[in-house]
């Protein structure tokens, strides 16, 4: 069987930028959609903000989530 071509270290430097990038992603989304909807500068910041914090929810319910469905297909 071939195994993984990524170092743990590698793995796990990768596995943090993408949980980065998918918090960034869905906070300058919602800053994006007020602009778009003529938001003013204070109310893009908020939403910004708060897509951030959305954003990283969301990210640690999918680690979770996921350790749940690994350690099931790990038998």
């Amino acid at each position: 069987m071939v195994g993984s071509s990524m170092s743990d270290e590698e793995t796990r430097l990768a596995n943090n930028r993408l949980k980065i990038g998918f918090t960034l992603l869905v906070g300058v989304s919602a800053a994006l959609v007020a602009v778009q909807a003529g938001a003013t500068l204070p109310q893009s910041a908020i939403a910004l903000v708060a897509g951030l914090v959305i954003g990283g929810l969301l990210t640690w319910y999918l680690k979770r989530w996921s350790r749940e469905f690994t350690a099931v297909n790990r038998r």
